[in-house]
């Protein structure tokens, strides 16, 4: 499996972290950077990359980090195609795959620490969205506001 993974700087540490359990684990990683911790970069700028290459196909899942979760699960959300959670717990690591089909993970690097992170990212990247009927018709009328002009 192909995993995409970006943070800015709050969520730096954790993703040198996790980058390096991804690739012990076998999974090929692409790394979006940032390259380095820097207090002036933005998770838009690393983020957004991310995920245009889960919504192309060119990695099969995506994590994303900033220092809460939150900043980063909403720009990869505005991507279309992609579906974004900010997941902090075990059930909803796996429920957001197999109910919504999730394919981008979005997490605090400030709120919770590198053992939870990696539980929580390994239930993720081992879930498969279930594709049942209520599902899925969930899922197409959440893809549909995606092609739909916002209404006055």
């Amino acid at each position: 499996m192909r995993v995409g993974i970006a943070s800015d700087h709050g969520g730096f540490v954790l993703k040198e972290q996790i980058v390096n359990l991804l690739r012990d684990a076998a999974y090929e990683v692409v790394d979006f950077g940032a390259p380095h911790p820097s207090p002036g970069d933005d998770y838009p700028d690393y983020v957004i990359p991310l995920a245009r290459a889960v919504a192309a196909g060119k990695v099969d899942r995506g994590i994303a980090l900033c220092g809460s979760g939150v900043g980063a699960s909403i720009c990869a959300n505005k991507v279309a195609g992609v579906r974004a959670g900010l997941i902090h717990d075990v059930f909803s690591a796996h429920q957001g795959v197999e109910d919504d089909d999730m394919n981008v993970f979005s997490l605090g690097g400030q709120v919770i620490g590198p053992a939870l992170a990696w539980e929580l990212i390994q239930m993720f990247l081992k879930a498969r969205f279930s594709g049942a009927i209520r599902h899925q018709r969930r899922v197409d009328k959440v893809s549909a506001l995606e092609i739909q002009p916002v209404a006055e």
